[in-house]
């Protein structure tokens, strides 16, 4: 296997990404990602539910220089930058039909390459995977992409979680403890009733983003010994503006019940580390809060024109996080759990 180089020896502080859930959203991931691969900010640990899994083992199981190409073949992403957003009232308005069309395509049709068309799963249907989509295409593309060799013993982590369908439990899968294949990745992002749990080692496993969409507990619970700068990407934004119509309200739904879970979960660890000065993590919160074009089907819009633009509202993102770091304006290196906005 191609030695992977340690960059860690060119820093003086480790970077840990965490990726959070949210289905077609993650693009604006990959967005984020991209400015820090362009800027010598490769993460030494990827930890990702749901979606995040799927997007950090891409990135984790790839050479350092094919990562973007390897996250471009999945997301399918359109050359150049995405055009501006919708100004008048009309273009407005056409958008918000063009996602929606396009979602209520994926729901019908499927997205190749990571799911089957509506009631793929449903006939027959079987007790033991009730779902509506199937979930099969996903491992195969994701063993055509992923070098699980560089994912397993190359030089970055990688984290997956997922929860136990039948107890509840959380279930963290890492490449230091475990041997990572396609079947982990899957069972991250098998979101119920959409799509069917995945068994692990006899157990039934569904996605890890109904417990934390946002997965800080791997690295919060044992941070490194060095110091870190920890980039938290949060796909569902707790803060938005008040729903107008029906479609907003369930738009906000969706986003509450998962953003609600980020925020409990930072408090807590907030409490945890209160003044504890044998750590060192500055955590920066990169949120997409760049979704007043998003419709209430929105995680199922992987239309080519939005993933464009949800790349690059991403892209932005991180390269004002870069321009932080530059600038030396985040408290990287100052001791205790330290918590800013990106």
């Amino acid at each position: 296997m191609k030695e992977i180089p340690d960059r860690t020896q060119r820093r003086s502080f480790d970077v840990v990404l965490v990726l959070s859930g949210g289905n077609a959203l993650g693009a604006f991931e990959a967005g984020v990602y991209q400015a820090l691969h362009e800027n010598d900010l490769m993460p030494d640990w990827v930890i990702g539910a749901s979606i995040g899994a799927i997007n950090g083992a891409l990135i984790a199981g790839s050479a350092p220089d094919r990562r973007l190409d390897t996250l471009r073949t999945f997301w399918r992403q359109i050359a150049g930058r995405s055009p501006p957003p919708a100004t008048l009232w009309w273009e407005s308005q056409l958008e918000t039909l063009r996602r929606t069309t396009a979602a209520a395509w994926t729901t019908i049709a499927g997205r190749s390459g990571i799911f089957g068309p509506v009631m793929s799963a449903t006939l027959p249907w079987t007790d033991d995977k009730p779902s509506i989509f199937d979930t099969d295409q996903l491992a195969e593309t994701l063993n055509a992409l992923v070098d699980f060799a560089i994912l397993n013993e190359g030089g970055c982590r990688f984290t997956a979680t997922a929860v136990d369908l039948s107890n509840g439990e959380d279930v963290v899968f890492d490449s230091h403890s475990h041997r990572i294949h396609a079947g982990h990745i899957r069972a991250s992002a098998a979101l119920p009733i959409a799509f069917p749990a995945v068994e692990i080692d006899g157990r039934w496993l569904v996605d890890g983003g109904l417990s934390a969409n946002l997965p800080l507990d791997p690295v919060l619970s044992n941070p490194p010994d060095r110091p870190t700068l920890c980039v938290a990407v949060d796909l569902l934004p707790l803060g938005q503006a008040l729903p107008i119509t029906i479609g907003d309200a369930a738009n906000r739904m969706q986003d509450l019940i998962f953003a609600a879970q980020s925020r409990r979960s930072l408090a807590r660890w907030m409490a945890a580390h209160h003044e504890n000065e044998g750590i060192c993590v500055a955590l920066v919160r990169v949120d997409y809060t760049e979704q007043s074009e998003e419709v209430a089907g929105k995680a199922m819009d992987f239309s080519a024109l939005t993933i464009a633009r949800r790349w690059d509202a991403g892209y932005r993102c991180g390269l004002s996080l870069v321009g932080r770091v530059a600038d030396r304006s985040l408290p990287i290196g100052v001791p205790g759990l330290n918590i800013v906005s990106g």
